[in-house]
């Protein structure tokens, strides 16, 4: 089976887990601003992805070049910095996914939750201005309606957090071995 990891990431934590995966796996990873690749020639296609403003990097531009996909096993992962556990994360990620690939993508892809990390220190200005344009929305939120993903964006603003995990991509290496 010809395969093919593609990631799409910004501030290096998708890379890492990208490149942890193809040393478990010995498939080559790629970045998705860098693979020209046809896609199509791959039976394999795994994409990790960055979620950044509800969407995740790179990955409506890499996967809607796919077409005849019924004998193609697709598995995409996203990695983000709220914890992928969590119920309403999970389906806010799922609903995002559904506004950036075709429904018959979505309807055949595996779909697992990394999580990353942030140092604002390495942040450029608009995403500074962004988290902090958010952090000051949700901070005087009263705390019955912050959800999860809002009170671990207040922890953390401004500071570096590293929640790498590299064994949750076991899940994500076995069903690559199906």
């Amino acid at each position: 089976m010809n395969s093919i990891i593609i990631y799409g990431s910004h501030y290096g934590t998708t890379k890492q887990y990208a490149e942890e995966l193809s040393k478990r796996t010995n498939i080559k990873a790629i970045s998705f601003k860098k693979f020209n690749q046809q896609i199509n020639d791959y039976d394999n296609i795994i994409y990790l992805g960055a979620l950044y403003a509800g969407g995740v990097l790179g990955m409506s531009k890499t996967l809607k070049k796919l077409n005849n996909i019924s004998n193609k096993k697709i598995l995409i992962a996203t990695v983000g910095l709220s914890d992928p556990t969590d119920e309403v994360n999970k389906n806010n990620i799922r609903n995002n996914i559904k506004n950036q690939i075709p429904k018959e993508v979505l309807e055949k892809a595996k779909i697992f939750h990394l999580r990353g990390g942030i140092d604002y220190s390495k942040l450029n200005f608009a995403h500074k201005t962004m988290m902090k344009l958010l952090y000051n929305a949700v901070k005087n939120l009263p705390n019955e309606k912050q959800t999860a993903e809002d009170r671990a964006m207040i922890k953390t603003y401004n500071k570096k957090v590293n929640f790498i995990d590299f064994s949750s991509l076991d899940k994500v290496a076995n069903e690559i071995q199906k």
